[in-house]
């Protein structure tokens, strides 16, 4: 592994001539049909990743339209029954000078998945074509938006707790809007989108990115 710039050069493994197992991640040779460690079906790249992501990605954003206009956050007391939006129960708790949680809120359930569809289309974009941006960067990008998927269900949590904590019959009771589905549906098909996508394309084109520089 030499270093050449910033990043160190590194070999695919299909420069090695070799193909790893998706299930169990064991090497074999280029060529092996299947693992001989868990019989997982091998292929060098998944061709239909493409189409399982962007499939899963406008599902996704289809259920975060509504998601975001629906009440989150039903609460009924004795007088009256107030519906909350999230960005609108985020108002309130601002309101309230409670300023961290409405903050958690705001980054959890509106920056983080509005950056996840962003952040995947531009990765399912950037694999059919070259790029300015560089493999390392789009793979970390890819790793990034893996990890910080699961806590985008934060507000799904938070509502779940308080309608099992707060039911006083007739007096008080919170209980879940329907945006709190479509919020759930959104998160969980943005998690696969991100899951689908076959990061090894990303290193596919910019190898041709680069052998084309090299040639002229």
């Amino acid at each position: 592994m030499a270093f050449t710039g910033q990043y160190p050069e590194i070999l695919s493994a299909r420069e090695l001539g070799v193909v790893a197992c998706i299930r169990c991640t064991r090497v074999w040779p280029k060529g092996t049909a299947r693992c001989g460690l868990c019989g997982k079906k091998l292929a060098s790249r998944d061709r239909k990743s493409l189409q399982r992501v962007w499939a899963f990605w406008l599902v996704g954003l289809m259920c975060y339209v509504p998601a975001n206009i629906y009440p989150m956050l039903q609460t009924r007391t004795l007088l009256s029954v107030q519906e909350n939006t999230i960005v609108g129960g985020a108002v309130e708790l601002l309101h309230d000078g409670a300023v961290g949680v409405a903050i958690i809120i705001l980054i959890a359930s509106v920056l983080i998945p509005v950056a996840k569809f962003l952040a995947v289309a531009f990765l399912a974009v950037s694999v059919t074509r070259a790029h300015s941006v560089s493999k390392h960067q789009r793979q970390m990008l890819y790793e990034v938006v893996e990890y910080i998927g699961r806590w985008s269900m934060i507000d799904v949590f938070v509502v779940a707790i308080l309608s099992s904590l707060v039911q006083l019959n007739t007096l008080a009771a919170i209980n879940p809007g329907r945006a709190s589905l479509f919020f759930a549906l959104s998160v969980i098909f943005t998690m696969l989108s991100a899951q689908a996508f076959d990061s090894r394309m990303i290193w596919d084109v910019q190898s041709q990115d680069e052998g084309g520089r090299a040639n002229e």
